[in-house]
């Protein structure tokens, strides 16, 4: 199937800022309307983390619409990074949803990458009327709340807590790290939300993963098999979870490319079964 890639800019939510996207979709007639996801990164990351620009390039080719976004402070987007934390994810997830519903039509899934992927289930749980049309998520490597991630940063650099900000390296890169972003992280109850998502859920994990560890996923298992009836569409829905290891991969999907090829073939699935 024939593709194009374009860029966008789109406005935050909660700020004056501008965003920047990229938009992966299929050019060849469709007999229906295609599927439109959105694509959250992980924390640090970019819409141009080689693991997210092939997955949504294949997506598109298998008849799908991908908004791959920068959350503020990152990539192309405008912002301070240091300014940034969870609630600001969701908002400009928000903000994401909202542009590719413009641009594209009603969003039909979500997928996140490791914190972009408890970003989507949270959002997707608060049940927003920009997701109405929401008919799955999927999280890859994602981890089960947000608190541990404040915890693993001050463990870094304990002068974050003893001085109010500090510098941690990930990925190769510094990044400033402040005690408002901790504070943020660790006050979000991200596990009681997760229970209300209101959709099948596709959870791809590695139990190799040396970032965020596989009884993350295990738990999120946990929390959506125990969801209560009313966060559910329909009776049909129940207990639509899914859990697939994926061995030998590490936590960027960098190290074979056959876990890429694997990854983008389950999403595939999920968002033009549920659409």
């Amino acid at each position: 199937m024939n593709t194009k890639s374009y860029r966008v800019k789109f406005s935050s939510s909660g700020a004056d800022l501008q965003l920047a996207g990229i938009i992966d979709r299929p050019t060849d007639p469709l007999a229906q309307p295609p599927p439109v996801v959105v694509f959250s990164h992980c924390f640090t990351c970019s819409k141009d983390l080689k693991a997210t620009v092939r997955i949504s390039r294949a997506l598109a080719k298998s008849g799908i619409c991908v908004l791959r976004y920068d959350m503020r402070g990152l990539g192309g987007s405008e912002g301070t990074f240091s300014e940034s934390n969870f609630t600001t994810n969701l908002q400009d997830l928000a903000a994401a949803i909202e542009f590719a519903t413009d641009e594209l039509g009603a969003v039909t899934g979500l997928v996140g990458h490791s914190f972009g992927g408890v970003a989507s289930l949270v959002t997707a749980a608060k049940q927003p009327a920009a997701l109405a049309g929401l008919a799955a998520v999927a999280t890859i490597a994602a981890p089960s709340d947000t608190a541990h991630l404040a915890d693993l940063l001050v463990s870094m650099n304990p002068a974050i807590e003893q001085d109010g900000r500090g510098e941690v390296t990930i990925g190769g890169f510094q990044w400033t790290i402040t005690q408002q972003m901790i504070d943020d992280f660790r006050s979000h109850r991200a596990a009681d939300q997760i229970s209300a998502v209101p959709c099948p859920v596709l959870l791809l994990h590695s139990p190799d993963d040396r970032t965020v560890a596989f009884d993350h996923a295990l738990r999120l298992m946990s929390l959506l098999q125990h969801r209560p009836s009313d966060a559910r569409q329909t009776p049909s829905t129940e207990h639509q979870v899914s859990l697939v290891s994926l061995p030998g991969a590490d936590h960027l999907l960098v190290e074979n490319a056959a876990d890429l090829v694997w990854v983008s073939h389950l999403l595939s699935g999920l968002f033009n079964r549920y659409r």
